[in-house]
């Protein structure tokens, strides 16, 4: 059996040359930096100085459309490539948490399909409408590589109409599960610790390391069905909180999301309390042979990478417990 690849993911930040540094040595594959201009430091500087201090391939976890014009986005391309040539890999999404941060819904799949496609003649060299003008990559030569810019796009998609938009424009998928269908290129992402022996799935490392991809919950609750709330243990005193910090209810979407996939906010720690030890943890959560055990079951469904994404203040010492659980299936 032939393991998937593995590789990090990580908000940009103060600490990503470190953490990049340690991936290589480890022999990761890549590492990925998210993109949420409200909660993390700008992508593009960090995966230029990721890829400029280091050998190991980079990527976009994921670029989120309406932050950035789509001319922007091609010559951030077009500057990581130069820097690393061959070693970027960029997935894009339809922003959900990275517009919900700023007030607005996900974009439709119809709107991103547009900017891919514009994007990848943009990076073709092509001469490309958008927004009702004739746009084009005019660099020249001693100010950027030529034109064709070959580098992978992915799609993070979910549910019928992002997999069609994904099997007709990506070179391949991105999910927090493994693949539902077929890719020649499939990247599960994955959250969770390892438990040392003896430890508890309950412990407060465990909490504080994993607890923040958890209490996304909250978060989904409070935006797409708010009236469940109250029914999900530690809801009524998580809500209690946010509206506590935002009194203003225009302003409460931002204490939601504070921290969001990163580190616990008080509320979160709130509700997550009301679980004792006995949170019904969704990421990988045990032993080191249970976390192998679910990476060959995510490499049978398809997955070709395995991407960890560790929370809380201890980002090298979770990715170091992971991957050296992991590493016995590398050979």
């Amino acid at each position: 059996m032939t393991m998937p690849k593995l590789s990090i993911g990580l908000p940009p930040g103060p600490n990503n040359l470190e953490c990049a540094e340690l991936a290589q040595e480890m022999g990761c594959d890549r590492v990925w930096l998210f993109d949420s201009a409200a909660l993390y430091e700008d992508i593009w500087i960090w995966l230029a100085r990721i890829a400029e201090h280091t050998d190991i391939n980079v990527g976009t976890a994921v670029l989120v459309p309406n932050l950035r014009h789509v001319m922007t986005t091609a010559s951030a391309i077009a500057t990581i490539d130069r820097l690393a040539p061959g070693r970027l890999s960029c997935a894009i999404g339809t922003g959900y948490t990275a517009r919900l941060i700023l007030g607005k819904r996900a974009l439709s799949w119809n709107v991103t399909r547009t900017y891919v496609e514009q994007l990848k003649g943009l990076l073709r060299g092509d001469v490309v409408t958008i927004d009702g003008e004739r746009c084009q990559m005019i660099h020249r030569p001693e100010l950027a590589a030529p034109r064709p810019i070959q580098v992978p796009i992915l799609l993070s998609a979910f549910g019928p109409k992002g997999i069609a938009v994904a099997r007709e424009l990506a070179d391949g998928w991105m999910g927090g599960s493994p693949p539902s269908e077929h890719f020649a290129r499939a990247v599960h992402m994955v959250n969770g610790t390892v438990l040392a022996p003896g430890e508890s799935a309950g412990a407060r490392r465990v909490v504080e390391s994993v607890g923040p991809w958890q209490a996304g919950m909250y978060h989904f609750l409070w935006e797409n069905g708010r009236a469940a709330l109250p029914n999900v243990p530690g809801g009524p005193d998580w809500l209690a909180k946010i509206e506590s910090q935002r009194p203003d209810e225009a302003e409460r979407h931002l204490a939601v999301h504070y921290g969001h996939c990163t580190h616990l906010s008080d509320a979160d720690r709130i509700g997550l309390a009301a679980f004792g030890e006995q949170i019904p943890w969704q990421g990988w959560v045990g032993s080191a042979e249970d976390l192998r055990k679910r990476a060959e079951q995510s490499e049978a469904a398809g997955t070709t990478e395995l991407l960890y994404t560790p929370a809380g203040d201890d980002l090298i010492g979770e990715a170091e417990r992971f991957y050296a659980a992991l590493q016995p299936l590398q050979g």
